[in-house]
């Protein structure tokens, strides 16, 4: 793939042969100096898809780079994907003069910029921490030749649009970017438009897509009970890796207790946790010393453990890409695994948010779709059954409420607006029911 001799040589004493299609499709427009956009589902190798081509040109230098200056850099929306991505490239580089370092939040700032004065290769980042050390003068970006934007999606749906313009207008114009995600939206469709220049796109799945080896299932179940089927169903499988996600930080902290309480080997890691508890909990998980680790969202993208087999959704999440991230962290590297969704009756229209984004239906494991849930403050609309626009059998899958199973519309919430085409009410003005 014209990547160097020594290169590969040190890709095969890390047991990688072979490239992912990920790779074989982006490492030779990637090594060309062509921007990249690319597309995969988590766990297909995009680390190594940018990461080759950016040590193979920083070899190229044949110098170390000046006090304070940075050549490349990755920018990754969590500490465990920057940590992630660090190990990743360090293998890669080992027993060569290149300097991978890295910088994120949580650590001393003072030791940060103590190593980014010898200047560095490749600087793996998250923005937050960036913009602070940038702020100080700790570095400089004008001589930063490579970009990387690793799980950009992520990054949006953080917050970090402002700090990925303001850093952007710190790196020349002239550069290489290369820019991957697991799904496009439309406003990452315009992040590529501003940050890249004639990019080729390489897509090996389509966005939202789940690996081809994970079974799925869902569970509707109320949420008093969501506990009690967590436990019957790890207990199935004591002596193989869990995960478990959760949708707030005390309430997979309060999980994580009742499951050690109930005898299994456990942790947690979220928001509210120290960087060091969570690199702990995570080289316990790794090292099997402990089997199930809960979770929120924070830990969906960075971590890549081959050995997981089970993801369990104990809460649907609110943004339903993060649906397909969680369940990437298992079936990764080709192996197969599962992801069980468990759905209380608010989370009906989360599921079928998830359900639309994937475009498929989740094949039901227990219990029965929810019927939609009525607000008893909602004022009741005269007419019986009548059906409005919209109102047809099996409609809106996708969307936030969705129709009842038989066809039957959603009660609006809140005050009715009156009259439509003709429609019981009168005259347009407000309804009569109290």
């Amino acid at each position: 793939m014209g990547l160097p001799a020594a290169l590969v040589q040190r890709l095969a004493d890390m047991g990688i042969t072979q490239p992912t299609p990920i790779q074989k499709q982006a490492i030779p427009h990637a090594l060309n100096g062509r921007d990249v956009m690319g597309l995969a589902q988590t766990g297909t190798g995009k680390t190594a898809a940018f990461g080759l081509p950016l040590v193979t040109r920083m070899l190229g230098y044949g110098r170390k780079p000046d006090r304070y200056t940075v050549r490349g850099l990755v920018l990754a929306p969590t500490r465990e994907l920057a940590g992630q991505i660090v190990q990743t490239l360090r293998a890669m580089a080992e027993d060569t003069p290149l300097k991978v370092g890295m910088v994120v939040g949580g650590q001393s700032i003072n030791a940060q910029m103590k190593r980014l004065e010898r200047g560095t290769d490749l600087l793996v980042a998250t923005p937050g921490r960036l913009l602070d050390l940038l702020d100080r003068n700790a570095l400089t970006l004008e001589s930063c030749d490579f970009l990387v934007l690793d799980e950009a999606d992520q990054m949006l749906d953080l917050g970090f649009i402002h700090a990925l313009r303001k850093i952007a207008g710190l790196l020349p114009e002239d550069r290489q970017t290369m820019l991957f995600s697991a799904t496009m939206s439309k406003q990452m469709n315009e992040i590529a438009q501003s940050y890249l220049n004639r990019p080729v796109r390489v897509e090996v799945s389509p966005p939202g897509k789940a690996a081809d080896k994970v079974t799925q299932a869902v569970h509707f179940i109320a949420k008093a009970e969501k506990t009690n089927l967590l436990i019957e169903l790890l207990d199935a499988h004591r002596d193989e890796r869990a995960l478990v996600f959760g949708r707030t930080k005390h309430g997979s902290e309060k999980l994580m207790r009742v499951l050690e309480k109930a005898g299994f080997a456990a942790g947690s890691i979220h928001g509210n946790k120290s960087q060091g508890q969570r690199d702990r909990a995570i080289a316990a998980f790794k090292a099997g010393e402990i089997k199930v680790l809960v979770a929120t969202d924070v830990a969906a993208r960075g971590l890549d453990i081959p050995d997981v087999k089970h993801v369990y959704n104990y809460d649907l999440p609110n943004v339903p890409d993060n649906y397909v991230h969680r369940i990437g962290r298992t079936a990764r590297a080709g192996k197969d695994g599962a992801a069980i969704a468990f759905c209380a009756p608010d989370e009906m229209g989360e599921l079928k948010a998830i359900q639309k984004v994937m475009g498929l239906s989740i094949p039901v494991a227990s219990g029965r779709p929810w019927e939609p849930v009525e607000d008893p403050a909602a004022p009741k609309r005269r007419g019986g059954g009548r059906r409005g626009p919209g109102g047809k059998p099996g409609g809106n899958p996708g969307g936030k409420s969705g129709a009842a199973p038989g066809g039957q519309r959603r009660r609006r919430r809140g005050p009715p607006r009156g009259k439509r085409g003709g429609a019981q009410g009168g005259g347009g003005g407000r309804s009569s029911a109290a």
